[in-house]
């Protein structure tokens, strides 16, 4: 019989139990525990969250997330972390990232890219020599006004939903460091520039924020991320490339201490992970080999992550792995 059948009496009169009817038995997960970080190329069409959801289907796993949110108009390196490898999504997404990307000068738009309707127009094109007399103004640590359309919160929503329903509304200004802007080619109507820059930072509001300062408007056209902290394109893995590959998703499967590569790393005994997992302070034995953060292994397996401090290692996150 079906769900939606009638409820009936087993033989013997006895009465069904009244909790139990209608319940369906619960389906286990049959997802995986996956530990590690892929080096995803996010092509151009697919949101982050889209490009997640594919990786997770792909490998069966049971939990996953990504390290900075790439625009569907962008493509490159989104680095997506499995399993335990989530606990070190901050330590990656606070490297510093890199950019190649295109602006279109005479033309600004509400998005500040392509997407977005047209709020400017000039006439006037900048010669590459002047494009490359103002680009210091923008290196160093410098203020930002992110654009309109991001997910920065104002009173608890975000930007983004607040302007896509016509809410007025003000972003302030803040500090962000761009380590590097340079001015790769020009023609009449655009320019290729490279950006590396530090956490916060909008390459689409320093196209905008460029363009201004040369009095004739600008938005990005392409965009591609090259570098977050410790994963680059070299190395990425194209999407559509994993789904017909089970060589290539095995090698794409990096460990979880890829994400950690840019801190040192302090070697410790199976006494000092043990410390580390009841959730102690590690004291150091001698000179501490340097202070701030760092990561702690146990015979190449990671433990923990944290900062070395005053002769102790503190940890911030503790990893469920065996040795």
């Amino acid at each position: 019989m079906t769900g939606d059948a009638p409820d009936q009496a087993p033989s013997g009169g006895a009465k069904p139990d009244r909790e139990a009817r209608g319940k369906r038995p619960q389906k286990r997960s049959t997802r995986v525990e996956v530990n590690g970080w892929i080096n995803l190329d996010k092509p151009v069409g697919v949101t982050s969250t889209q490009a997640v959801g594919r990786l997770k289907f792909l490998f069966n796993a049971r939990k996953a997330g990504h390290a900075g949110t790439l625009d569907p108009l962008a493509s490159g390196v989104l680095p997506v972390a499995f399993g335990e490898a989530t606990k070190t999504v901050p330590i990656v997404q606070d490297g510093a990232k890199a950019y190649r990307f295109r602006v279109r000068w005479g033309e600004e738009s509400a998005t500040d890219d392509a997407e977005g309707e047209i709020v400017a127009r000039s006439e006037k094109r900048p010669a590459a020599a002047e494009i490359e007399a103002l680009l210091p103004r923008f290196v160093g640590l410098v203020q930002q006004t992110p654009p309109t359309f991001s997910a920065i919160k104002i009173d608890g929503a975000r930007a983004y939903d607040l302007a896509r329903v016509g809410e007025s509304f003000e972003i302030a200004s803040r500090p962000i460091t761009v380590y590097r802007l340079a001015l790769m080619s020009a023609d009449a109507n655009s320019a290729v520039l490279e950006a590396e820059c530090g956490k916060g930072a909008y390459v689409r509001a320093i196209a905008r924020d460029l363009g201004r300062a040369l009095g004739c408007y600008g938005h990005v056209i392409e965009l591609r991320r090259t570098r977050v902290g410790p994963f680059d394109a070299a190395s990425a893995i194209p999407l559509d490339r994993l789904p017909d590959d089970n060589e290539l998703m095995a090698r794409a499967l990096l460990p979880l201490q890829a994400g950690l590569a840019e801190l040192p790393l302090l070697p410790i005994d199976r006494n000092g992970a043990a410390t580390l997992r009841r959730g102690q302070s590690l004291l150091l034995r001698g000179a501490s080999p340097h202070q701030g953060p760092a990561w702690a292994a146990c015979f190449g397996t990671p433990v923990a992550f944290g900062a070395i401090e005053d002769g102790y290692f503190v940890s911030m996150r503790v990893f469920n792995t065996k040795e």
